[in-house]
């Protein structure tokens, strides 16, 4: 028996089917060695030299790692194809005391039986220098979170946390608001001529007069524009006709996955990574068992191999026609920091066409696959080639320029229709028209405009700004995005991203103790350095150290410095039932409250939180049961009987009986299950 170590259980049952009865499949559910959760647990003054353990939580998978290890023949690691599971598979080494030189480690881009198999033919050491830059990372990190942290409690409010790239995007969210708030519009007209050439109305813009640029600023201006355009004779001037291509967009990202998730599906970033997830590990397809339809999915390359673009160009012809594939086949460059380390996001197999497979997925998961497999077919065909017209109208020396397209060939777009702007191209017809005609005026219509302040970041834009400057890395992305949530440091407002009170006061006060390195072009520089540690070799102690060097002593200065974060009360118009005075709303360490005006002299307070209704009978007492949360957000049920009643239960409490043993029934979702652990009934 050979032993296969993955991460993920999600794909335990997909690689077995291609492994075959001589393989046993052990997954580990991530680390099961790391720093451990409390303490620093780095050597500073000993070369930054880690104290890993085995994880507690982890205790039963090690055994059961090393018990299934001793009696295999063969253990390979073959945990994720990144820095991450190179880092994995190391501690699983060590675990098992596996020598570093043997050839243990296995990798595959996707999880295919090809793939698989060609894996296990050619296995490898684990890559070192791979490890070292996870390394480096994870004690970098372990360092600004242990040592920053400290700071901005004891300087802002007890439980904040900063970190190396989080605060980076902090920072940009915080700084966006800003520019908003700063900035002040400037008032400007557009004017909008709308002609007809037989019945056939189009709209041409004012661009200029005289032959220079114009842009009204003001009523007084647009009216003047108004009054010498009376009776004035709209004249083609010019048309200038041409063909145009669109060229297919790259296949897929994780960054450019996670934007057009959201943009075109309107998916967060959470539920991305998620369905991104099951489409990589498989999922059960009828008839099939369980079946991966997508590569790995944290890639910031754009490369796909041969053999997938040969397959993408066989199966277009065939369902399109020879002159929807390009000449030669489309090569797309990754971006300059780009660690091209794998493929870019593609389905494994062309034949499993979404609609094959829509019966067999989840909603989201089928929409996310449509996009993923659309995109990559797309990414492998002829541009699309439209007929463009531009015209230039000419009425008292006032010039009115229109343009449009009409599509002459539809190339990718057959396929990818679905995401393009077809509304616009079709409001963008353009009558057939002559140099030297006359065309009828129908109206003008001039519009009162204000310059806009630049958008706040939604999370897909603030996904794209990090990877175009640098900062984080795929795998990293929707994680720091959803931790600036979770600390109370971004909310939501609509779609976009905006900081609350506390997370400018946090960014405010990194900005001013530690802008030497919570700043963007000092950690995209650091990025940078873990990519010369994994590509280059380049000694990890040598980049930590030259880090703590500059931190050390910005920790020392900003220690002695204290700013306080204290919202101000704000003023209701409810009324103190104890000395009548208005109540106030206040935060403390629990939250929102409402608390008396004359405080100190009344320390009247009260819950702001909405009345709790009970959803059960305790079966222990008969009192009322009623939802809480636990510290880690979870919600549970628990007796209104506290502390004489200690009932609690993650389940609802019923009064029905269960008609097996007599015992309570509890409730989850539609499904009901016996209190009675040795009793089976469900129902």
């Amino acid at each position: 028996m050979k032993l296969v170590v993955i991460e993920g259980p999600g794909k335990r049952d997909t690689l077995k089917k291609y492994l075959g009865s001589d393989y046993e499949v052990l997954a580990t559910k991530g680390h099961i060695r790391d720093l451990p959760a409390n303490g620093l647990a780095v050597d500073i003054n000993n070369n930054f030299e880690p104290s890993y353990q085995d994880m507690p939580d982890k205790k039963d998978i090690i055994l059961e790692l090393k018990k299934k290890a001793s009696k295999a023949e063969k253990v390979y690691l073959a945990t994720d194809p990144d820095r991450e599971g190179e880092a994995i598979s190391w501690h699983i080494a060590h675990i098992l005391g596996i020598n570093p030189d043997e050839k243990c480690r296995i990798k595959y881009n996707e999880i295919s039986k090809n793939a698989v198999q060609e894996a296990l033919k050619h296995p490898d050491i684990i890559d070192q220098n791979m490890v070292d830059a996870q390394q480096a990372r994870r004690i970098l990190d372990r360092l600004v979170g242990y040592k920053l942290s400290p700071i901005i409690c004891k300087a802002i409010k007890p439980n904040l946390s900063a970190g190396r790239v989080q605060s980076i995007a902090l920072k940009l969210v915080v700084d966006r608001e800003k520019e908003i708030r700063d900035f002040k519009p400037e008032e400007f007209w557009s004017l909008t001529a709308e002609l007809i050439k037989n019945k056939q109305s189009f709209k041409s813009t004012l661009t200029h007069y005289n032959n220079k640029k114009i842009k009204p600023k003001n009523k007084e201006e647009i009216d003047e524009i108004l009054n010498n355009l009376k009776d004035a004779k709209y004249k083609v001037v010019n048309i200038k006709k041409s063909k145009t291509k669109s060229n297919p967009l790259p296949p897929f990202t994780t960054s450019t996955m996670q934007q057009d998730a959201l943009n075109k599906l309107g998916m967060s970033l959470k539920k991305t990574s998620s369905c991104a997830q099951n489409l990589y590990e498989g999922v059960e397809i009828a008839g099939e068992g369980k079946v991966a339809l997508i590569t790995y999915i944290r890639t910031d390359s754009t490369r796909v191999s041969d053999e997938a673009m040969a397959s993408a160009r066989s199966f277009v012809e065939n369902k399109f026609g020879k002159d929807f594939i390009p000449l030669k086949p489309n090569i797309y460059a990754s971006k300059k920091n780009a660690q091209d380390a794998h493929e870019a996001i593609r389905p494994i197999s062309l034949e499993k066409t979404p609609e094959s497979v829509k019966s067999s997925l989840n909603p989201d998961n089928y929409k996310l696959y449509k996009l993923i497999y659309e995109r990559f077919l797309a990414s492998q065909m002829a541009p699309a080639i439209y007929d463009s017209v531009a015209v230039d109208i000419d009425a008292n020396n006032y010039t009115f320029h229109s343009t449009g397209r009409t599509v002459d060939f539809e190339g990718y777009t057959i396929i990818y229709k679905e995401y393009t702007d077809s509304e616009k191209e079709e409001n963008s017809k353009i009558p057939k028209l002559e140099e030297g005609e006359f065309v009828e005026l129908k109206e003008l219509k001039p519009e009162q405009k204000f310059t806009k302040p630049p958008a706040r970041y939604t999370e897909a834009s603030l996904v794209k700004a990090m990877e175009e400057k640098g900062i984080g890395r795929p795998a990293t992305y929707a994680p720091t995005i959803t931790i600036l949530a979770s600390r109370g440091y971004t909310e939501k407002e609509g779609k976009s991203l905006k900081p609350t009170d506390l997370g400018e006061t946090v960014s405010d006060y990194l900005d001013k103790y530690f802008k030497g390195i919570i700043n963007v072009k000092f950690t995209a520089n650091m990025e940078n350095r873990l990519d010369d540690i994994a590509e280059k070799g380049e000694k990890w102690q040598d980049v930590v150290g030259s880090f703590w060097n500059g931190f050390k002593n910005l920790l020392l200065s900003a220690d002695k410095r204290s700013i306080g974060y204290k919202k101000p009360a704000i003023e209701t118009e409810e009324i103190c039932e104890k000395c009548g005075a208005k109540m106030l709303i206040r935060e403390g360490k629990y939250g929102k409250f409402l608390g008396c005006s004359n405080f100190p002299n009344c320390r009247n307070i009260k819950s702001l939180e909405p009345e709790i209704k009970p959803v059960g009978i305790c079966p222990e007492c008969g009192k009322d049961v009623v939802p809480r949360k636990s510290k880690r957000g979870k919600i549970f049920y628990s007796c209104t009987g506290y502390p004489d009643c200690k009932f609690m239960s993650w389940d609802i409490p019923t009064q029905e009986k269960c008609p097996k043993c007599g015992k309570f029934l509890y409730k989850k979702g539609e499904h009901y299950k016996c209190s009675n652990t040795e009793c089976d009934f469900k129902k």
